[in-house]
C-alpha cells in the first residue's frame, strides 16, 4: 500500500566561530569582556541535505572586492590573528583587491612570483587637485586597472597633486616580447642600530616599513608625529627611529613605548618619579602596548576613553599624544577637558598608586602599586 511520508530534512552544519582578539597582556585596570558568538544559520525546510565546512587553506590567497581579513580567516578555518601576523599586518591595516595574502608559514618561504610587466607607457600625466585614478584613466581612454598596473599602484593607493604618473598605451603584439631586464641587485639590509629616514614607495604601509627596519609601528608613528589614521603617500620621507633598547623584563615593543614615555617626560620637564608613575600606569593599563581594544571604548597605552573626553579614537591611539595627555600641564593637547598628572594639586606628595589613580580613576585604585619598583628600574635602564 502506498504510504505518504511527511518528513523534515536535517541540515548538518559545521559553523566556524568568529575569534575575538586575544592578548597575553596584564589585566586592564577596569574589567574587559572579550568573546564572540558562532554565526547562527537558519534552518531552511525542503532543501537537500548539505554539510557546510571550511575550505582547505591554500598557501596564498588573492584578495577579492569586499573581503576582510577576518572573513578570509573564517573561510579557511584560520585565526584572524595568525593571518595578520603572517602578513605583517595590524588590526588597522587596509587590504585591497588583488593583494596576495599568505595563509600558511610555508608561503612565507616561497619565492614571490614575478610581477607582471606594466603596459608600455604612451606618456605621463601630472595629478591635479580632485583627480582620481579612474577619472584620469577615462580621460586618456584606458582602464583604471591599466593605470594602476603601469604605476605599481593598488586599489587603496593614494595619489596626490603634483605626482607624475604613467599613462599606458595599447599592449604590445605578442610576437615582439622585449628581453627581460636584468634583476636589480638586492637592496642592502637597513641599518637598524641607529635612526635614519625612508622615502615611501607605492604600496608601502607604516607597518611594513617598521618591519623592514626592525622597529615597531608605534615607534615609527611616534617619530613622525603620526597617528593610526594618518595618510602616507609615495615620495614622502619619514624618520626611522633607532631600534628599541634592551630593557630587562620588557619586549622590544614594550621597551620602545617605555622609551617614548621617558623621552616625552624629559621634554616636559617631568621629574623621575612622575615619569616612573607614567611607566607603571601604562604597564598596568595596557602592558606597555599601544593596543586597539579595551574595556568599553578604552584604547591605547593608557586606555583612555574617547567618550570621557580624552580625544578621538585615533588620538588616544597616538602613543605620543596619549602620553602628553597623561602628563597634562601647560602642553596638554586636551587643554582643560581632562586632568593629567601635572594638573593634580600636590601630586608629588601622593603615593605612587594614589597619583596614578588621580589621573586614571580606575575601578581598581590599588592596582598600580605593584609596578612601582619595576617602573624605576625601567627608567634607570633607559636613562
Amino acid at each position: 500500500m502506498p504510504v505518504a511520508v511527511a518528513g523534515s530534512i536535517a541540515l548538518t552544519l559545521s559553523a566556524v566561530p568568529a575569534h575575538a582578539a586575544t592578548t597575553d597582556a596584564a589585566p586592564l585596570s577596569v574589567p574587559r569582556t572579550f568573546g564572540a558568538t558562532a554565526a547562527s544559520v537558519p534552518l531552511v525546510a525542503a532543501l537537500p541535505a548539505v554539510r557546510v565546512t571550511t575550505e582547505t587553506a591554500p598557501a596564498t590567497y588573492t584578495v577579492q572586492r569586499g573581503d576582510t581579513v577576518s572573513r578570509i580567516a573564517a573561510r579557511f578555518g584560520l585565526r584572524t590573528n595568525d593571518v595578520l601576523a603572517l602578513n605583517g599586518l595590524g588590526w588597522s591595516s587596509t587590504i585591497y583587491p588583488g593583494q596576495v595574502l599568505k595563509l600558511s608559514a610555508a608561503a612565507a618561504a616561497a619565492p614571490a612570483p614575478a610581477a607582471p610587466a606594466p603596459a608600455p607607457s604612451t606618456g605621463t600625466y601630472t595629478v591635479q587637485r580632485g583627480d582620481t585614478v579612474s577619472a584620469i584613466a577615462k580621460r586618456h581612454g584606458t582602464t583604471t586597472n591599466a593605470v594602476l598596473s603601469a604605476n605599481g599602484l593598488g586599489w587603496s593607493s593614494i595619489i596626490y597633486p603634483g605626482q607624475t604618473i604613467k599613462i599606458p598605451g595599447a599592449a604590445a603584439p605578442a610576437a615582439s616580447v622585449p628581453a627581460p631586464a636584468p634583476a636589480p641587485a638586492p637592496a642592502p639590509a637597513p641599518n637598524t642600530s641607529v635612526g635614519g629616514s625612508h622615502t615611501i614607495a607605492a604600496g608601502e604601509t607604516i607597518s611594513s616599513i617598521a618591519k623592514r627596519y626592525g622597529v615597531t609601528t608605534s615607534a615609527v608613528l611616534s617619530a613622525n608625529g603620526l597617528g593610526w589614521s594618518s595618510i602616507i603617500y609615495p615620495g614622502q620621507t619619514i624618520k626611522i627611529p633607532g631600534s628599541a633598547p634592551s630593557v630587562p623584563g620588557l619586549t622590544a615593543e614594550q621597551a620602545a613605548n617605555a622609551q617614548l614615555i621617558v623621552r616625552i617626560g624629559r621634554e616636559l620637564g617631568v621629574s623621575d618619579r612622575g615619569i616612573a608613575i607614567a611607566l607603571g600606569t601604562a604597564m598596568q593599563e595596557s602592558s606597555l602596548r599601544n593596543v586597539t581594544f579595551g574595556d568599553r571604548d578604552s584604547l591605547g597605552l593608557f586606555q583612555q576613553r574617547p567618550s570621557h573626553g580624552w580625544g578621538t579614537a585615533a588620538e588616544v591611539q597616538d602613543a605620543a599624544r596619549a602620553t602628553r595627555v597623561f602628563f597634562g600641564g601647560a602642553g596638554d593637547p586636551n587643554g582643560s577637558r581632562t586632568r593629567g598628572l601635572l594638573d593634580i594639586p600636590g601630586w608629588e606628595s601622593l603615593t605612587f598608586t594614589q597619583a596614578a589613580q588621580a589621573v586614571q580613576i580606575s575601578a581598581y585604585p590599588d592596582a598600580y602599586a605593584k609596578w612601582e619598583a619595576s617602573a624605576h628600574s625601567w627608567l634607570a635602564a633607559l636613562g
